[in-house]
């Protein structure tokens, strides 16, 4: 009798940037690549709360590319909702998942917790999509492998991770699937990327699932991009502004901080004061700091023992919500960074409430916004965005950066897929809003040759 195929099913991150879930199944086994929320369109996000597409307790392991949680925050929900398998990922993602999920837990009960004080929910009484008791069950399955191993899965599935340098652990995923190879890029990294050294080249695999965030897209200069970001600094403190920095806290807070610090080192911006805002990211500061004192692999040679994200010692950590309150009333120019980076959750939304409607503010939006987020609002030019159930005018100054961003850029990307020692049956594109992905499709075809494709949400494909 002739044994079924193996089948790959498109569970997220199809036709748009988040939501990354990956489910292969074979032989009566399943593995999950990633497990990540839906973020951005209220269509998207309302994916985040439908039953999981599989049964969860049907699923035997899970396998993480990175902790941002597009990637990884979907998991105390699959394990709220019956999953008990492992979840491998490289060591350092073991290390940011917690801080993720733990964050991410805190941000939904306190929101829920929010909205039925004001009443402005339309559920009643509002709730999370899951706890932080969810978020510590989650944290358990966790389980560290290391890079350019072979690893056991799951029955009949074996993995390899390689550092994808997008952010610290960030990881390409080779899954063999009995004679068969697949490979996930998760989110690559840029070659010249300030902390992480660049993705090693491709390996000869049978199938490619491959992002396409910046497809069509080639990012701004970082020079260039480092010059709009001092002109702005100086003119808004010119006139006695501030600045908010909607940023990841990981590794978008580490390369925002390494650009101040050297601004202010060459005389560039006059010394303000920075804050970091943001619990996660001081935490995700100290993972990056241990790394480096510790000579990780995945670091670039050449920082010493002097902190990085110090910026020229003008850094302020801001722990505690007091301190965090207190930052509305300070009078004079500063610089807050603040999570989260496309300004869907978290302190920040409080210090955009606080300073968008004083045109003599600015905000600095450094990264890719998705769309129906408030940061691609605010990045299209609206003049109020919705925030704690109320609208805010936007009066301040707002400038959108794409040279901070740390995903390969489309030149960035066929640069790296042309590494490959052989061609791949076939490529999927995802992790791309519907424009991008068909942009990368058309640039693969042309540069390569290969047989690509853009696969819909849900769709299931054989992969023999």
């Amino acid at each position: 009798m002739k044994r079924a195929s193996p089948i790959l099913s498109f569970l997220g991150a199809a036709g748009t940037v988040t939501g990354s879930r990956f489910l292969v199944e074979h032989a009566g086994t399943s593995v999950l690549v990633d497990c990540g929320l839906f973020q951005g369109r209220k269509e998207l996000r309302l994916r985040n709360w439908a039953p999981f597409p599989a049964d969860p307790d049907s699923i035997d392991a899970v396998v993480l590319t990175h902790a941002h949680i597009d990637h990884c925050g979907y998991l105390p929900a699959l394990v709220r909702d019956g999953f008990r398998g492992p979840v491998l990922c490289s060591p350092a993602t073991a290390e940011l998942v917690p801080i993720m999920l733990r964050d991410s837990a805190r941000l939904q009960e306190e929101e829920a917790s929010y909205a039925q004080r004001k009443g402005y929910s339309k559920h009643h009484p509002p709730r999370p999509l899951y706890t932080g008791e969810d978020a510590e069950a989650a944290i358990e399955l966790l389980r560290s492998v290391d890079f350019g191993a072979e690893h056991p899965v799951a029955d009949g599935f074996r993995t390899w991770l390689r550092p994808a340098g997008h952010i610290l652990g960030s990881a390409t995923v080779e899954l063999a699937v009995g004679d068969r190879r697949v490979l996930f890029t998760g989110d690559l990294g840029r070659p010249n990327h300030p902390i992480l050294r660049p993705p090693p080249p491709m390996p000869a695999v049978d199938v490619l699932v491959t992002e396409s965030t910046y497809g069509g897209r080639t990012h701004d200069d970082m020079d260039e991009g480092i010059e709009q970001l001092a002109d702005l600094i100086r003119r808004t403190a010119a006139r006695g502004g501030s600045i908010v920095i909607p940023a990841f806290a990981v590794d978008r807070t580490e390369v925002v901080l390494l650009a101040l610090g050297r601004l202010v080192r060459e005389g560039r911006i006059p010394r303000l004061p920075i804050y970091a805002d943001s619990p996660m990211a001081l935490a995700v500061l100290d993972v990056y700091r241990r790394a480096m004192v510790a000579g990780s692999d995945e670091i670039r040679a050449g920082f010493g023992d002097d902190d990085p994200f110090a910026a020229a010692g003008e850094l302020q950590e801001v722990p505690d919500t007091d301190a965090s309150k207190a930052l509305h009333d300070v009078p004079y120019p500063s610089i807050i960074i603040s999570a989260s980076g496309m300004a869907s959750g978290g302190r920040v939304l409080h210090h955009l409430a606080n300073r968008l409607p004083d045109p003599r503010n600015a905000v600095v939006l450094a990264g890719f916004q998705a769309p129906g987020t408030r940061g691609e609002r605010l990045s299209s030019g609206a003049d109020t965005v919705k925030m704690f159930g109320r609208y805010v005018p936007v009066r301040a100054e707002v400038l959108t950066l794409r040279c901070f961003s740390v995903h390969a850029d489309e030149p960035e990307l066929l640069a790296w897929l042309s590494t490959a020692p052989r061609s791949p049956d076939v490529a999927y594109v995802v992790h791309g809003e519907a424009e991008a992905s068909a942009a990368m499709h058309d640039a693969i075809t042309q540069a390569q040759g290969w047989t690509v494709v853009v696969p819909t949400h849900r769709e299931r494909v054989r992969i023999d």
